[in-house]
């Protein structure tokens, strides 16, 4: 219980520092844009729900559900990062400084261990499933936003998942990623 409780409080407490950052420097559309940020709201709200389950001993399967759910999503952010935005764009120092390192790699991190080694609880394959639901709801917002909207209203395709008009092996790879990552945090 006590290394879930320091780990879960570290994600909360990285969010509650690194937020303010970038809302200083993208305001809050800006910052709110992004999955990296989004994923790490979430999986610090996951760990808030985590700290608070503690408190009455145990944590409930609903609970683990959660933070699996959140867990998946900021690794997607890292994988993302490591095996795409990174080598694309080559700007590592860019994706790893600031905020940026906390919520591409150092939470990311930080939430597969606290999961897999001090909040497992065993669950269903079905579940599975409910790890893809934040990249889903993400994915229907960004396609809508970068394919979707009249070319004047578009907003700019940062991730680039739609260079030559290439968005549905985009959407293929990133959900066949995220399916991928909830397999094995759940078989971990």
């Amino acid at each position: 219980m006590v290394p879930s409780v320091v780990l879960n409080a570290f994600l909360v407490i990285v969010n509650l520092v690194c937020i303010p950052i970038g809302l200083k420097k993208l305001g809050f559309l800006g910052l709110f844009r992004y999955f990296t940020v989004l994923s790490n709201v979430l999986c610090a709200l996951c760990s808030a729900v985590v700290l608070i389950a503690w408190t009455t001993g145990a944590l409930p399967l609903w609970v683990v559900l959660l933070k699996f759910a959140g867990t998946v999503a900021v690794s997607v952010t890292l994988l993302t990062v490591f095996l795409y935005l990174g080598p694309v764009s080559g700007e590592w120092k860019k994706l790893l400084s600031g905020p940026d390192l906390f919520w591409h790699l150092i939470c990311p991190l930080l939430a597969i261990v606290s999961l897999c080694f001090f909040e497992r609880t065993d669950f269903g394959f079905p579940w599975v499933f409910l790890g893809l639901v934040p990249t889903a709801l993400y994915g229907v917002f960004y396609l809508y936003r970068v394919v979707i909207l009249p070319e004047d209203r578009r907003m700019e395709d940062f991730y680039g998942f739609n260079k030559n008009g290439k968005w549905l092996p985009s959407v293929l790879m990133i959900l066949g990623i995220t399916l991928v990552a909830s397999v094995i945090l759940w078989a971990v």
